[in-house]
């Protein structure tokens, strides 16, 4: 299956030639595929984010090629607008940006920018409020007036309204209640699984990339250090450490029992695997006994 996004040598030097001067990506090489929900992890100032503005050309690069659907997203100004509406980029925290007078209003921006007629920015406003779980009650309501959670999922749907082949999230999470943190992730998987686009999630959550990831990314020092599924990735726990990294909850809990002589199967990331391997566990020392 061929890439929706194509990365080749990807470098970006801030302040270049200037006593600040610092690379923040060394030279990336990654592809994204159709319909994936990836994971992007890694420590605070390990360049991912640097990275993922440039794949919707808000940051072009130093040096290398970045491709949308075969066609080099920088090679001209209309290739870099037209990306945008293509990959849509949420930025963390992105309630910060709501400025329209409505809600309504908010969502239809971006629709707006693509010069559609009023008849498809309605549609595409109250699909993508759909999906985000925000009813038709609150469009005549200020963005401003609501909850946290509530801004967060209208900033979500004005993205969604450009109906992005991929979307970028960039946190989502970050600063949410517990409820308001499964509302937001079972609404991008909800997005995804009904509309069949790529999602890039850029998450500190190890518990979050290993519950809905189908493949994870991490991110180091500007590099990519490790790229596979999170079994791959989450085991290989003594390197992930060494960067700063946590793991998911369930797989410190297992290794924590390993320890203590429990024999656990070397694959457990999620807390449903933990659940199974530990009643597993339990069934054969009954029988056992």
């Amino acid at each position: 299956m061929d890439a929706v996004i194509k990365v080749e040598n990807l470098t970006h030097t801030y302040s270049v030639g200037t006593p600040f001067e610092k690379t923040a990506v060394h030279g990336v090489n990654v592809e994204f595929r159709p319909g994936e929900l990836v994971a992007v992890i890694g420590h605070t100032g390990s360049g991912k984010s640097t990275f993922m503005q440039h794949l919707n050309g808000l940051l072009a690069p130093t040096s290398g090629t970045v491709y949308c659907e075969g066609q080099d997203i920088f090679a001209s100004k209309e290739a870099t607008r037209d990306v945008r509406f293509k990959v849509g980029l949420v930025f963390q925290y992105p309630e910060y940006q709501l400025f329209e007078e409505t809600v309504y209003k908010d969502i239809a921006f971006g629709p707006k920018n693509m010069k559609l007629s009023e008849r498809e920015i309605d549609e595409r406003v109250r699909e993508a409020a759909g999906f985000v779980g925000v009813g038709e009650e609150l469009f005549e309501r200020s963005p401003l007036e609501l909850s946290g959670g509530q801004k967060r999922r209208i900033a979500i749907a004005g993205v969604i309204a450009m109906r992005p082949r991929v979307l970028i999230l960039d946190e989502p999470t970050a600063g949410l209640d517990p409820g308001g943190c499964e509302g937001v992730i079972s609404n991008i998987l909800r997005y995804r699984r009904e509309t069949g686009s790529t999602v890039l999630l850029v998450t500190h959550s190890m518990d979050d990339a290993a519950r809905i990831a189908d493949r994870l990314v991490v991110f180091h020092e500007g590099r990519i250090a490790m790229d596979g599924t999170p079994s791959e990735v989450f085991s290989r726990p003594t390197e992930l450490t060494a960067m700063g990294l946590d793991v998911p909850q369930a797989a410190a809990i297992a290794q924590a029992l390993r320890e203590r002589g429990a024999k656990l199967p070397g694959s457990i990331y999620t807390l449903a695997q933990l659940k199974d391997a530990v009643t597993a566990l339990k069934k054969g020392v009954s029988a056992g006994a």
